[in-house]
Formats: C-alpha cells, structure tokens, sequence
C-alpha cells in the first residue's frame, strides 16, 4: 500500500491556491448584432411572421421591432456570435418576398456589425 502521508496536501492549501490560467482556457467569442434594415416593399405582417419564423419571437415582439425598423430605419433583431449572426442574415435575405405588397421583389436586407 502507498505512503498516503506522502501523497495527501491539506484542504486548506488547495482551496487557498489561487486558479491557475492556462493557455487552453475558452475566450469568449465577441458579440455580433444582426440589424434589418427597413425598405418600402415590406408589410409589418411580413416582419412579424419573418421573426416569428426565423427567430421564434412572439408576434408582440415582432410588432415592437417591425415599428422600431419602420420608424428609426432599422432595427436590432439578435446579438450573438459572428457565426450565428451570419446564418441569420443569411436566413432573412432567403426568407423571400412579401406576398402582401405587390410592388415588392424580394426579401429584406439585413447585415451584421460588431456590437459594441
């Protein structure tokens, strides 16, 4: 049987021991917004049922942001890693056009910027 004596280091010296970093530690990614832009060619439906569908966002949330992007000409739909952010732009530029407004030809426009 091994010396236990020899092998045990008191509590006291491992809960005192400060956490040592190491290189391998995980950094936090930085956060990306996604911000839709606001156009003529979409209906406040639209934005309601591409948020709720994109984003699982309930239609009052979808409300507030499709006046927020009406009114101040954009709107912050999500902040997250650039990765994800990514994706989601890419999901509202493929979410199509708004079968409610005749005049328009396509999906909303939407782009990513580092959050500060």
């Amino acid at each position: 049987m091994p010396d236990q004596a020899a092998a045990t280091v008191p509590l006291e010296e491992v809960v005192a021991r400060p956490r040592e970093r190491t290189e391998r530690e995980t950094k936090r990614q930085p956060p990306y917004h996604v911000v839709l832009w606001n156009d003529e060619d979409h209906s406040y439906e639209y934005v309601i049922l591409m948020l709720l569908g994109l984003f699982g966002y309930p239609p009052e949330k979808g409300f507030i942001m499709a006046k927020e992007v009406d009114t101040q000409g954009r709107v912050i739909v999500l902040t997250t890693t650039m990765e994800d952010a990514e994706l989601k732009r890419d999901q509202i530029h493929a979410f199509g056009k708004d079968d409610l407004v005749a005049e328009c030809k396509g999906s909303m426009r939407a782009t990513i910027e580092a959050a500060e």
